[in-house]
This record gives structure tokens, C-alpha cells and sequence, in this order.
């Protein structure tokens, strides 16, 4: 399994001979400026929910690669209505993908899509196959229902957690939840793109490092294997 960071909280997968991505909000983000959205043709794209710095590219490359979009009954019936294939979850559910095992796991925020729509329940991944088995936080206050997921789902190879605090958990939280799901390898997402959610990358890492655990601030374009 492999991820490729292009921003935000926007990772593409490439896993099984798929490619998933996950979160588009490429275009409108300076710092993702050397990514071309007309270069991605993903098979699959998880939406965790509606806000507009998670979808804002999603119909564009949705349509041309003739994508089906993941994410919550709301978004999923928001996009289908647009022309998209899509298949709807709500929290709990699970579905077998050609690519894997999905989850759409808890996750405490709101969700609203971009012309105002109701976005239902804001929402985060697990997913797993023969390969690995990563859980994608999406946007999150720390909460206890973390615990669940080693309770329910396979052990986890490694987990993107939300670090910029402000909007989400702070990385003072995220160390928490990396032992709530019982997960030491933690992929940092949601930092630096707006100034509330700028981080002090040297101290974050130390934090870390200083419980033991590792994490990674990826750099837009930056390659990762799980």
C-alpha cells in the first residue's frame, strides 16, 4: 500500500491495483499548486465529510476519471445527484470494496457541504486488505470512541490523524488517540494550510518521539509505504 500527499488532508492510495483519494482539496490550495488535478484518475474517493476543505475538487476529478465517491448517505446522495457514482455508509457500517474492507468510524465534528446542504454525520475511515490496515481519522475532536476501533477492527499498520489543532485535535491529542487505537505510526494531516492551523514541526516531532512513537509531516508530493 502506498500514499502520496497532496495537502490538507488529501492522500491518494494506491492499494491492490486501485487507486483511492482521499479528501480532494487540491486546486485551491497554494501550497498543492505543483499537483494537477488533471493528472489524477482515481478508481475511488472517500469523502469524511462536506466541508469544502475536504471536497472542493471532488466533482472535478470525480467526473473526469468517473470515480465512485465513499463518504456518509448525505455526501454520497449529494454528489450522486451531480452525476457521480457513489455509494452512501453512515457511522458503523462496513462494506467489502474490490479494493478492501471500508469502515466509516466515528469522528466528532461538523459537516456541512458547500452550497449549505446538510453533510450528515462527519465521519472517518478504516480500511483494510491483504496489504495493510490504516485508519483515516477525517476531522476530529480526541474522543473515546477511538477505542473501539482496535475492538472491531484488524491491528492497525498505521493512522493519519489530524495535528493542526484549532478546527481539530491538537498533536497533544493525537498522541492520546494513537494509544486509544492502540497505534504508534502516525501520518499527520490538516496542518499548516490556514494560519490558525499552522505547527511547529520540530516540536510536534519531539513530542512524539519523546513517548516513543513515530510520525510523519509529509511533504506535498511526498511518497509513504505502509
Amino acid at each position: 500500500m502506498k500514499l502520496t500527499f497532496f495537502g490538507q488532508s488529501c492522500f491518494l492510495i494506491e492499494t491492490l491495483g486501485k487507486q483511492l483519494l482521499i479528501d480532494p482539496m487540491i486546486s485551491p490550495n497554494p501550497m498543492a499548486s505543483g499537483i494537477d488535478i488533471n493528472a489524477l484518475k482515481p478508481d475511488y474517493i472517500l469523502l469524511t465529510h462536506g466541508h469544502y476543505d475536504h471536497v472542493a475538487d471532488a466533482e472535478t476529478i470525480g467526473k473526469q476519471a468517473g470515480s465512485t465517491v465513499i463518504s456518509s448517505y448525505e455526501v454520497a446522495g449529494w454528489y450522486e445527484k451531480k452525476g457521480l457514482k457513489a455509494h452512501g455508509m453512515n457511522l458503523g457500517g462496513k462494506y467489502k470494496f474490490p479494493f478492501g474492507t471500508v469502515k466509516y468510524v466515528q469522528a466528532l465534528h461538523s459537516s456541512v457541504l458547500p452550497d449549505g446542504s446538510h453533510g450528515g454525520p462527519a465521519g472517518g475511515f478504516v480500511l483494510w486488505n491483504e496489504e495493510a490496515c490504516i485508519y483515516i481519522a477525517g476531522d476530529t475532536a480526541l474522543t473515546l470512541d477511538m477505542q473501539l476501533i482496535p475492538k472491531t477492527c484488524p491491528k492497525l499498520d498505521a493512522a493519519i490523524l489530524p495535528v493542526g489543532d484549532n478546527f481539530t485535535m491538537g498533536y497533544e491529542d493525537a498522541l492520546i488517540a494513537s494509544d486509544l487505537i492502540e497505534c504508534n505510526r502516525i501520518i499527520g494531516c490538516h496542518f499548516d494550510t490556514f494560519p490558525p492551523i499552522k505547527i511547529d514541526h520540530d516540536l510536534v516531532t519531539k513530542a512524539f518521539k519523546d513517548q516513543n512513537k513515530s510520525i510523519i509531516l509529509p511533504l506535498i508530493g511526498e511518497d509513504i509505504a505502509i
